[in-house]
């Protein structure tokens, strides 16, 4: 499932600001300022890039993209999959493991098609756990990455904006012969320092938080699959592995699985 809630949000701010701006008998018009503007969003990201090597280079389009629509993971979905796993591995009659094995190539959840083949190939359940746990280790990592990267553009939004307001005081400063011009130069040089803040707590920490958020549901639904997969391995069926796995889920969210599962019964 997209969850695309956070762009919708982040113009929502945006737009909040701007009425209150209107609200206090301001021109929103102001805001646009391209030196401001060049300095904040250029030099942020600039200096983000600048901490990291030649390889994460190739992610940034995969990271903004998960940052705008991320998937994310459903524990309920995860459930029905892994139930239906053992299902199969169970009933004899549709070929066991092996068609266990055939349905799992069908699901679009490497992970999930990691752990079916290790079952099926006879693994114990100790180098399962020990390969399902590596392989949440190594994601875990590469999400870090993603997730540092728009934390250090929160921070330098706004110092790259305090950078611009002080140039821009540079420049009216050094030239008092015009006492008329010196407030709409200084209110126009506080753009930078307004961009920076305003891009920081806008747009660059919440997607942080956004992409930190999914990490950890995609963590748990793997975990979660993990002992589904150790249950069906120890040859339990699929009503055990369901009621193993439910424990992932939050109080309200089983009483809500075990009615619709009352419903279709």
């Amino acid at each position: 499932m997209k969850d695309r809630l956070t762009p919708i949000f982040i113009v929502g701010a945006f737009v909040c600001v701007v009425v209150a701006m209107m609200m206090d008998g301001g021109n929103p018009a102001v805001l646009i300022k391209p030196s401001s503007m060049v300095l904040v969003l250029g030099g942020t990201l600039c200096a983000s890039i600048a901490g990291l090597v030649r390889s994460d280079m190739k992610n940034l389009r995969s990271i903004a993209k998960s940052a705008l629509g991320s998937h994310v993971p459903e524990l309920d979905t995860s459930i029905k999959v892994v139930v239906e796993l053992a299902r199969i591995s169970k009933s004899q009659a549709e070929g066991g493991l092996l068609a266990a094995d055939r349905y799992a190539q069908t699901i679009d959840d490497p992970f999930l098609r990691l752990g079916v083949s290790l079952v099926v190939d006879g693994v114990n359940s100790e180098e399962i756990r020990e390969t399902l746990e590596s392989e949440i280790s190594a994601m875990e990592e590469r999400h870090k990455r993603g997730i540092k990267f728009f934390t250090d553009m929160g921070g330098f939004s706004p110092t790259l904006g305090i950078l611009g307001t002080v140039i821009g005081l540079i420049v009216v400063l050094k030239d008092l012969t015009s006492p008329g011009a010196l407030g709409p130069g200084i209110a126009s040089a506080f753009t930078a320092t307004l961009w920076g803040v305003l891009m920081a707590n806008l747009v660059w920490l919440p997607i942080a938080n956004k992409l930190q958020r999914v990490s950890a549901a995609e963590v748990q639904v793997k975990e979660m699959q993990t002992e589904g997969l150790l249950a069906i391995q120890a040859g339990a069926t699929s009503r055990m592995v369901e009621f193993r796995m439910q424990t992932f889920l939050p109080a309200g969210a089983r009483d809500q699985v075990a009615e619709t599962a009352m419903e279709a019964a």
